[in-house]
């Protein structure tokens, strides 16, 4: 039997092209005439510095530098390398070969002993970011700084950290539903709060931060994106997924404008609906509203996995807190009030040349 003819191969150039597009065009055009039928790619975080990405017998043959990254191509024997630097420090590795085994090989000795060791677990987690771009939704993973829950546990409201504690201590087996709600005023912890669960349920489900939400929401391409991910993304090992919203006032307010109804419906459907069932993800979306002020459809009893109100400290907390009653009125305070405030002391306390103080965060 006659093999099936392939899609011609061309590559159209325009002024909205750089040399690092025709990199990735060159890269590819092995895979798409045939003679390298196998692709396979991996995404590195933290290159160590003079890790030049190239399996012993390569050759270099492009390089092209933009203000956003380098690109490089190199080919082998049955096999293409494409290699993506960009400037923070993360890279994309992608290999064509002759063979599935040869691509795999190629790919794992490219990327051996390419990435700094991780940070201490303890004090870091991995969060992806999506976005929506003009080549369809893009991801990036970041290793950001983070306090664990028992650290932080103090700035909040006593019903508060309880109804938090119970939060931080679920897995998949405890949960009853897909939505989690953070809402309260600006300033009380809903973003820690968020870092703080990431690494909490580091173990079995990944975080991503959704960059756009009004975006995600509009386009069911990027929404299948994001809540299904892809194969290269740094999920393995766990099957849930995350995705956080922030300051999403806009989309869920009770007077939303007319165009966003479609939106919540793709929410919802995404929570608890149809798409949902197929999918292990969760969505976790924190706004500035009170929850008066919340589209029925989202604070309905039973849709949320969780409603936590993160609000003031107490006079009796925030005093505590500070170790002082200086400037706390009787409805208590945020949690960045007492932070300017303590810092404001600090300030104080350095210019009297009583003692140097560094900075809170």
């Amino acid at each position: 039997m006659d093999q099936p003819s392939l899609p011609p191969f061309v590559v159209t150039i325009d002024d909205t092209d750089d040399a690092d597009d025709l990199v990735d065009a060159m890269a590819l055009r092995a895979f798409t005439v045939g003679t390298q039928p196998w692709a396979r790619s991996r995404q590195l975080n933290k290159i160590l510095p003079n890790t030049t990405l190239l399996p012993t017998g390569g050759a270099l043959v492009r390089s092209a530098t933009t203000s956003g990254r380098t690109a490089s191509l190199a080919i082998g024997e049955g096999w293409t390398l494409r290699v993506s630097r960009w400037r923070d420090g993360s890279a994309n590795v992608m290999v064509t070969a002759e063979t599935e085994d040869l691509a795999i090989a190629v790919l794992e000795e490219a990327s051996r002993g390419a990435e700094a060791p991780p940070d201490p677990e303890d004090e870091r987690v991995t969060i992806g970011f999506w976005c929506s771009a003009c080549r369809g939704a893009a991801r990036k993973a970041r290793t950001i700084a983070i306090e664990p829950w028992l650290t932080i546990r103090r700035n909040y409201a006593a019903p508060t950290a309880a109804a938090i504690d119970r939060l931080m201590t679920l897995d998949p087996n405890g949960l009853s539903g897909r939505l989690l709600l953070l809402h309260g005023p600006p300033g009380t912890g809903k973003t820690s709060t968020l870092r703080a669960l990431a690494h909490a349920w580091r173990a079995w489900c990944q975080c991503d931060y959704i960059l756009d939400p009004d975006r995600l929401l509009a386009e069911p391409a990027y929404l299948m994106d994001a809540a299904v991910g892809r194969d290269d993304d740094d999920s393995a090992g766990r099957a849930w997924r995350l995705l956080i919203l922030e300051d999403c006032d806009e989309l869920i307010r009770v007077d939303a404008k007319r165009g966003t109804g479609q939106a919540v419906s793709r929410l919802l459907n995404l929570t608890d609906g149809l798409l949902g069932q197929g999918l292990n993800t969760m969505v976790c979306i924190t706004t500035n509203e009170e929850l008066s002020r919340l589209h029925p459809a989202i604070v309905r009893p039973g849709r949320c996995l969780a409603e936590i109100e993160i609000g003031r400290l107490t006079r009796a907390e925030a005093v505590a807190w500070l170790g002082s009653p200086a400037r706390i009125g009787s409805d208590g305070a945020t949690l960045a009030e007492l932070y300017a405030l303590r810092n404001a002391a600090q300030k104080v306390e350095h210019h009297d040349g009583a003692k140097v103080v560094g900075l809170y965060l």
